[in-house]
């Protein structure tokens, strides 16, 4: 395995174990959905570095759909809070 691609996947599993911390904890469900979108993101950019370091396009497809469901996901906790909120 590539020194390169070892050193990526160090550093993103301990930003991803420090996102988790933060989904468990988070005192909000905002700062939870924050942590979610920063885990989804960087499940994305590992997926990007292996695809650029390995030279294919294979994992587009599952880039492509990891992303529609963050911003979906996002959406919908925001129009969920935004709601709640407005009910107060």
């Amino acid at each position: 395995m590539n020194t390169l691609l070892i050193v990526i996947y160090v550093v993103f599993a301990a930003a991803a174990l420090l996102t988790l911390w933060r989904i468990v904890i988070g005192p909000s469900i905002l700062d939870r959905a924050v942590a979610s979108d920063v885990l989804l993101t960087e499940v994305l950019c590992v997926l990007g570095a292996e695809m650029a370091i390995n030279q294919h396009t294979r994992t587009l497809p599952v880039m492509l759909i990891i992303a529609a469901v963050g911003v979906f996901g996002s959406i919908s906790i925001a129009r969920f809070v935004a709601r709640r909120d407005q009910e107060r």
